[in-house]
C-alpha cells in the first residue's frame, strides 16, 4: 500500500497537542478558496512512498512524540493508504492521531471503510475551508469547521491551546512553514 506523500516531519508543535510526527500528503481537488497549502493540490507532485516506509519513521520518533497529524492536500482522497497507515499507528503503537479533511462529517461517514478509518482516528476536524470565516486560534482554520473528539484522549481546549506556527527546518535544509494559517497572523 502507498500514499502520495507532499512532506514528513518527525517533530512539529503547531499540528496538534503535544509534539507530533506530521504527514501531509499530496492531492486535493477541493481546492478550497484561501487554502494555506496549494502546493499540496496536485496530483503528479509529491513522491510515492510505501505506507511502511512512512510507519517506520513514525515509529523512529516515536520515543519523542505524542501522536500523529495527518493533513494535506486531501487525506480522503488517498484513503485507502491513510486507512492502512492510520492502522498501523493504532495496533502497533500508543500514539495518538489526528486528521485533517476538508470534507465535511456527513460526507466523511458515507465514505467507504469510514467506520474502520474513525476508530483510528482520535480528533478530526471536518470541513472545508472557508477564508471568510477565517479563525486565530486552535486547529481549525475557519469556523465553520467542525471538530470531532472521537476518543476520551484529548478535550476542545487541548485543541485550542496549540501554537499557532512555527517554522521548522529540516535535516534536508528545506524550511517548512507549519501551523494553521501561519502566514495570516501578521499585522492586517
Amino acid at each position: 500500500m502507498t500514499l502520495r506523500l507532499h512532506a514528513f516531519v518527525p517533530r512539529s508543535n503547531a499540528n496538534g497537542p503535544g509534539i507530533r510526527a506530521v504527514v501531509w500528503v499530496q492531492g486535493c481537488s477541493l481546492a478550497c478558496p484561501g487554502c494555506f497549502n496549494p502546493r499540496t493540490h496536485p496530483f503528479d507532485g509529491g513522491e510515492i512512498i510505501d505506507v511502511e516506509d512512512i510507519f517506520s519513521r513514525i515509529r523512529q520518533a516515536a520515543p519523542d512524540i505524542e501522536g500523529i497529524t495527518i493533513s494535506g492536500g486531501e487525506p480522503l482522497q488517498q484513503g485507502a493508504g491513510v486507512l492502512a497507515l492510520l492502522e498501523r499507528v493504532r495496533h502497533d503503537t500508543a500514539l495518538s492521531a489526528i486528521l485533517f479533511t476538508g470534507y465535511a462529517w456527513d460526507e466523511v461517514q458515507a465514505m467507504p471503510e469510514a467506520e474502520r478509518l474513525l476508530q483510528c482516528v482520535d480528533v478530526l476536524i471536518a470541513g472545508r475551508y472557508d477564508a471568510r470565516r477565517r479563525l486565530r486560534y486552535g486547529l481549525r482554520g475557519s469556523a465553520n469547521q467542525t471538530i470531532h473528539l472521537l476518543s476520551n484522549r484529548y478535550k476542545l481546549e487541548d485543541l485550542e491551546n496549540v501554537p499557532q506556527a512555527e517554522v521548522l527546518i529540516l535535516a534536508d535544509g528545506r524550511i517548512i512553514l507549519s501551523g494553521i494559517n501561519p502566514l495570516q497572523n501578521k499585522p492586517v
